[in-house]
Order: structure tokens, then C-alpha cells, then sequence
């Protein structure tokens, strides 16, 4: 099982969309600075996720989620949520 991921920065306007086969241990290494890309945004909050069978499948929606029309979509489940 794979999962795919979104997570928004507490204090910037930066959302990171990724995949894990175990959310809660990367989330933690975004959150502890453990991830190159995402290091200088921490701290961050999950705002979405969801699960795929497959890594093919994850990385489908990984594609989709990291689109403009995906973006857009997390942009305002982020706003909704505050």
C-alpha cells in the first residue's frame, strides 16, 4: 500500500505533495528537517491524503495532485481547513 500526500507549510504559502508507503514516519521527516526540498518551510500539517494499491497507481495521482487543477484543489481544502 502506498500513500499520497499533502502537506502545508504552518507559516509559508507552500504545499508539498509526495508519496510514502509510511505516512507517519515521513511526515515526521518533513517535520524534523530531515528532507532537502522541504526543510526550510517546516513545521508543516497534513491536509490530505489517500491510499493506492500500487506504487504506478500512487504515482498517477502524485502526478495529478502536483498539477495546476490539483494544486488549486489543495490550495482550497488548505483555506477551508483554517
Amino acid at each position: 500500500m502506498y500513500y499520497v500526500y499533502a502537506i502545508s507549510s504552518e507559516k509559508h504559502n507552500y504545499i508539498y505533495v509526495g508519496l510514502t508507503h509510511d505516512l507517519e514516519v515521513r511526515i515526521k521527516r518533513h517535520n524534523d528537517g530531515r528532507e532537502r526540498t522541504t526543510k526550510h518551510y517546516k513545521p508543516f500539517e497534513l491536509i490530505y491524503s489517500e491510499v493506492c494499491e500500487t506504487r504506478p497507481e500512487a504515482r498517477i495521482r502524485e502526478k495529478y495532485w502536483k498539477s495546476g487543477a490539483g494544486k488549486e484543489k489543495l490550495r482550497k481544502l488548505r483555506d477551508s481547513q483554517k
